[in-house]
């Protein structure tokens, strides 16, 4: 489960954070998990529960935000999300295709109370 590592590489971010916010805690978290950024969402969170207990975000809540795989056809420009990880376009069959989307792992929030 290589979501601890992840959690531990966060908090390490969390904590700089609120220290250079002069914060009494971390209130919540938010985070943006792509469909191919290898995390599993679950897991994400349940070591993300684990980890913060006895820390500045013993009492946080964490939201994850799930970003879709969305691809662009590189020969006909169609733009689609996909549910699956088949690379070819639906339109035109090409396997010429950009992902626009979902490899990303992002904080993209954190709410303090100082």
């Amino acid at each position: 489960m290589h979501e601890l590592s992840i959690v531990a590489s966060l908090f390490e971010i969390l904590e700089e954070k609120a220290k250079e916010k002069k914060a009494k805690k971390i209130v919540s978290v938010k985070l943006k998990v792509g469909a191919l950024s290898g995390v599993v969402p679950e897991f994400l969170e349940t070591a993300f529960n684990i980890y913060k207990e006895d820390t500045i975000a013993a009492e946080s809540k964490l939201e994850i935000e799930e970003v879709p795989l969305k691809i662009e056809c590189q020969q006909c420009g169609a733009e689609m999300v996909k549910d699956d990880f088949v690379f070819i376009c639906a339109k035109c069959d090409s396997r010429k295709l950009k992902t626009l989307a979902g490899t990303e792992l992002l904080l993209e929030k954190i709410e303090v109370e100082v």
